[in-house]
């Protein structure tokens, strides 16, 4: 079991293990997000409509982030954007510390996402250079474990935080993402390619390089949206379903959850070093879109905290099956000149899907109810899943 280990882990290089550190200290510091809407309505005392706006313009800043971040990539390099991201969107946390205006904190918010944000695209981008084919696929999954880890850590440290005073979240935030600027600028910078290589694979991207005469890319990532959309209603619209109509406590919920992140940190890395590159890259993504429809066929058929477990099983597997050969097939369709686009659009969908899952979920529940929802839910798994089959086919 340990030389599995080691040998999953092996191979990467330096650059990708510090990328990978980079993340876990960036996530780990991701604590406003997670109590925003607390801090609105409990600090400053906005109304829920109020806080519900500015998660919204969180959502488009998202958007408006990695859009950009992809671009900046392609014209000034991975490493500048990837610095810069992190260090201004330090300060932003530090100056949002200090802000009370409704109006000036939703421009605010709307800066912060897009700062943070733009750092994505660009760290796909990076982590293509410092892999070889053969190994780019276990990086993006060494950075998703990096996510996980940081990700727990974060809000249970953000919990302990805003028990005592909600403005500390704002100062580990900035803390953090200034902190994880710093490794960049230490460990990275000298890692850029020189000018004279960038300037030969760095042309002007003509029309048939762009992304958007790639029409089966553009077919991948709405089938990608669609996949996403599915997968987030787990965890945004999951706990409601667990606690209205499961009648699960809050202890149980937990467990749930908690049972997806320790499946992705101890299994993904091994079963992607067993697979990859003996099945097809969008075979395995059919297979990812499709597992989270069990899921959903358990919400539909059964109410029993045993079998909900299950449910949440296939859907970690459809996470480790779909999610970093997504990255990796991105990445494949892209060239060096333009990775920053694809990478940027590729990032794009999972924060339309973030930013649409939650609207389009409570608004189906309110109206239609839960069992509505499901379905609709394991109907885009099942497109996406058969999509990613014809889109074989079609190559």
């Amino acid at each position: 079991m340990l030389s599995l280990y080691r040998n999953a882990f092996g191979g990467l290089s330096r650059q990708v293990w510090l990328l990978a550190l980079v993340m876990l200290i960036n996530r780990s510091g991701t604590m406003v997000v997670a109590f925003l809407t607390l801090y609105l309505t409990q600090k400053l005392h906005f109304s829920i409509t109020e806080a519900g706006f500015v998660m919204g313009i969180y959502g488009i800043g998202s958007i408006c982030g990695t859009f950009m971040g992809g671009r900046l990539t392609d014209k000034v390099g991975y490493y500048p954007v990837q610095f810069w991201s992190l260090l201004l969107g330090g300060i932003v946390f530090l100056i949002l510390v200090h802000v009370e205006n409704y109006f000036v904190f939703c421009g605010s918010v709307f800066f912060l996402s897009a700062l943070g944000e733009a750092y994505r695209p660009a760290n796909t981008a990076s982590i293509a250079d410092f892999s070889t084919p053969e190994t780019f696929t276990r990086s993006v999954s060494l950075i998703r474990l990096a996510i996980n880890i940081g990700w727990s850590i974060g809000p249970a440290i953000g919990g302990f935080l805003a028990s005592r005073d909600y403005t500390l979240l704002f100062w580990a935030d900035g803390i953090t993402n200034v902190g994880a600027a710093i490794l960049v600028f230490s460990f990275l910078r000298t890692t850029r390619r020189k000018k004279a290589a960038k300037k030969a694979d760095a042309h002007e991207i003509s029309q048939k390089d762009s992304v958007y005469s790639d029409r089966p890319y553009l077919i991948f990532l709405v089938l990608t949206t669609l996949y996403a959309m599915a997968f987030f209603q787990l965890f945004t619209i999951g706990p409601l379903f667990y606690k209205q109509v499961c009648k699960l406590s809050e202890m149980q919920i937990g467990y749930i959850l908690g049972i997806n992140g320790l499946i992705v940190a101890f299994v993904e890395m091994i079963l992607i070093y067993k697979i990859e590159g003996k099945f097809e890259k969008l075979y395995l993504i059919s297979l990812g879109a499709g597992l989270v429809v069990i899921n959903y066929v358990v919400f539909l058929l059964s109410h029993d905290y045993m079998w909900l477990i299950v449910g949440i099983i296939f859907a970690t597997f459809s996470e480790i099956f779909a999610m970093p050969f997504m990255n990796a097939f991105s990445i494949e369709r892209s060239k060096p000149h333009n990775r920053g686009q694809y990478s940027g659009l590729h990032s794009m969908t999972w924060s339309i899907a973030q930013v649409s899952a939650p609207l389009i979920g409570t608004q189906t529940i309110a109206f239609l109810g839960f069992d509505t929802l499901w379905f609709v839910l394991g109907s885009f798994g099942l497109i996406s899943s058969l999509g990613f089959i014809w889109m074989k086919r079609l190559l």
